[in-house]
């Protein structure tokens, strides 16, 4: 996959060694090295660092081309990010998951007692940093671990039902996906102490992007290889998660045989059919008409708000999300990609 837009700011190079030295010194515990150690597991690990770079990206659209942000708006960001990976060490309890970028899982390696108050611990120094930033921002990162609880709730409520609708899918990804994308523009917006217009409208452009951000990861979940994902491809309907294309294709007439082959311990056959029910019926299309609408109004959005490079590099990332899906289905299986949740 093509490097993410944001990768072409002037200020890029610099702001991804700043995010990467803050969540490291963040994590770091004098006199605790054990615990030092499994808290930075996932960090050393990698990552795209969307969520920063977003916060940012945020705060530099009202500022001239090249000029570097405030340390506090990097501080705001890595916040969000010490969420988004203190969730991925509880995800991979829930999950029994082995592996995560590429590396063992904190609770393959350590135990799932220690995953858990390793990922309490990252949520707790994104509180602290929260809190730093002012009372606006602390209540905001509480607010959003909660919609991250209940959007993951929301799911696991409708695991393994065939019966799943659009309207218990969507509050479920706003909440598990979505919400964290907003908390990182909105930080942006907030801390860069822009007028509430504008941080409601990079809000909004956040909670678009991550719509879209889902849809297409749910899409990229069927159509895509198991060598391009790096897990089995329709890896969420073998653990039950009917997401959007697969609700799709079971409301329409051509995908009931699918209707059949959804079932908790799915064989490989049934796996591998079920996958062809999908990409060769109608739920694709339709679910990458519905990330196209979440994309082309998350691009308005942004691009009301500014014409400098940062807001173009934003709106250009919302459409490298669709820019994927075209690369899976006109590529080699030797593309690597990576899911929302990594």
């Amino acid at each position: 996959m093509a490097a993410s837009p944001l990768s072409s700011l002037s200020t890029a190079q610099n702001n991804t060694a700043r995010i990467e030295n803050c969540l490291l010194d963040t994590v770091k515990i004098d006199g605790n090295d054990y615990l030092s150690e499994i808290a930075s597991h996932l960090i050393k690990a990698g990552g795209k660092r969307q969520r920063p770079l977003f916060t940012i990206a945020a705060a530099s659209t009202g500022l001239p081309d090249g000029t570097e942000v405030h340390e506090d708006v990097v501080r705001g960001g890595v916040a969000v990010e010490l969420v988004q990976v203190g969730s991925l060490y509880h995800d991979d309890v829930m999950d029994e998951a082995e592996i995560r970028r590429q590396v063992p899982s904190v609770n393959a390696r350590w135990g799932n007692l220690r995953a858990i108050l390793a990922g309490d611990f990252l949520l707790a120094k994104a509180s602290e940093i929260a809190a730093s930033l002012g009372v606006e921002v602390a209540g905001l990162l509480a607010m959003t671990i909660g919609e991250l609880c209940k959007g993951q709730v929301a799911e696991l409520r409708t695991l393994y039902d065939v019966s799943r609708t659009e309207e218990q899918y969507f509050p479920s990804i706003a909440g598990k996906t979505a919400s964290l994308f907003s908390a990182a523009t909105r930080i942006g917006g907030i801390v860069a102490e822009f007028d509430r217009a504008r941080i409601d409208q990079l809000t909004e452009f956040g909670r678009l992007y991550g719509m879209a951000f889902q849809v297409v990861d749910d899409i990229l979940d069927v159509i895509a290889t198991d060598e391009q994902l790096g897990k089995p491809a329709g890896n969420d309907m073998i653990e039950g998660v009917y997401s959007l294309p697969v609700i799709h294709t079971l409301a329409h007439p051509d995908g009931k045989p699918l209707l059949g082959l959804l079932k908790d311990g799915l064989t490989e056959a049934n796996r591998q059919a079920a996958i062809e029910c999908v990409r060769n019926g109608p739920g694709i299309e339709s679910a990458l008409e519905v990330a196209t609408d979440f994309v082309n109004q998350a691009q308005a959005q942004i691009l009301s708000i500014s014409d400098n490079e940062a807001a173009h590099s934003l709106a250009a990332t919302a459409q490298h999300l669709l820019d994927s899906v075209d690369v899976v289905r006109g590529t080699s299986s030797s593309s690597q990609l990576h899911s929302a949740r990594s």
